[in-house]
This record gives C-alpha cells, structure tokens and sequence, in this order.
C-alpha cells in the first residue's frame, strides 16, 4: 500500500541545514493502525506531510498504492490526495462561515461529485459521527469535539484509503480526546489506514504499530 525507501527531508535554516529525515524505509499495509511519536522536532509531522503527499522528499523513493509519486507533478499529487488521503488536524482546520455540513460537503464539491451522490454521502456521514442535530451550526457553535467529528467526516467524505492525523486530540480534553479516538478507530475498523503523531503516550499506545522518532530517523518500530 504505502513504501517509503530512504527518504531524505532537508530543510534550510539561515545557514544551517536541518535534517527532518533521515534514511527512513518504511512499509505500512492496507488497514493497519499506526502512531507516530517521539520528542519535538524529531521529524514525526515531516514523516506525516510526505505519506499524505503535503511534502516531497529531497532523496529516496515512494510507492503509493504500486504507483511510484515520488516525481509526480503538483496536480498529480493534489489529485491523488484529493482521492485517496484524508487529513485530520489538531486544530480542525475547518472554514469559519461554513455550516457543519458545507463543512463536510467541500471536498466533494471540489472533485465535481455530483449532487445526488453528495447528498448521499452527507446524510450517512452526518447520522454516522452524530452530527445531524448540529448539521446548520458553523463550527464558533460547535465543541471542540464536535468540530474534530465534522473534521473526521469531512476526512472520510472521498472515501479515502488513508487517514493521517496530526496531534488530532492534542486541543481536546482528556475526555472529548477519548471520544475522538473511538472515531478515528472506527475508521480503522472500517478497513482504512489511520496514521497518527501524538505526544501523548497513551494515544500512541492504543494503536497496533508504534513507530518512534528521534532527530529525524525511526529508531523502533513495535508491532510492525
């Protein structure tokens, strides 16, 4: 599904050169459930932006789906992500002015799925991450777990192979981020990839396979 071989990430600073990644090979089958931690500046959101396609590496080669990306053009890569990954963010990233269910309709919109089918896919998605009751309040009226649910489905609107999450609990409290996590496992559940980075070792132990970061390699890899 997803093959990462030595993939390099360098990033410029002033005069310094900083290595986000360095030689990680990495293979994640279809349906596993994975997190990705380590301390800060250890290179676990740069690994994030190169699986969903955000970044491209600097060196090494990555497979998607047996298709290499690796030299992809930007609308190449915007076409794939747009399809197949979907994106869940600490802070939800969701369009101020745009009701719940705008919210969740968007991408679907911008890939030109016709209205019919939106409309489908709206109302399963609204009933399944309980949202309906709240389907007309933009998010300045929602909770903080209730804007991670609308985020969650609008992630899951394409129907998408791959879910990766950035610190998706880390502005929730200990309690709403226990039931965003039940979400995202029931996207597992469903058969798709789900792919975190949390400082939070608790999260990070819910998952199948732990991955752990330092300066910009994976140092272990636990249930792989």
């Amino acid at each position: 599904m997803i093959r990462l071989e030595r993939i390099e990430r360098v990033f410029r600073v002033g005069d310094e050169e900083v290595h986000a990644l360095r030689d990680v090979s990495l293979e994640i089958a279809r349906g596993e459930y994975l997190s990705i931690m380590g301390p800060s500046g250890s290179g676990k959101s740069t690994l994030l932006n190169i699986i969903g396609l955000l970044d491209r590496p600097d060196a090494g080669r990555y497979q998607f789906e047996q298709r290499d990306v690796t030299a992809l053009s930007d609308d190449e890569l915007a076409g794939v992500r747009s399809e197949r990954i979907g994106f869940v963010f600490q802070f939800f990233h969701l369009v101020p002015r745009l009701t719940a269910e705008q919210n969740i309709e968007l991408p679907m919109m911008l890939a030109a799925i016709e209205p019919a089918e939106r409309k489908r896919r709206l109302a399963r998605l609204l009933a399944q991450y309980g949202l309906e009751s709240r389907a007309r309040h933009r998010p300045d009226q929602l909770s903080g777990g209730q804007c991670q649910r609308v985020a969650i489905a609008r992630a899951m609107a394409m129907q998408p192979a791959v879910i990766l999450a950035d610190e998706p609990t880390g502005n929730l409290d200990r309690h709403t981020g226990t039931e965003v996590m039940a979400v995202l496992e029931g996207v597992h559940q469903a058969g798709a990839i789900v792919a975190l980075v949390t400082h939070d070792p608790e999260i990070g132990a819910r998952a199948t396979r732990r991955l752990r970061m330092v300066d910009g390699a994976v140092v272990s890899d636990e249930g792989a």
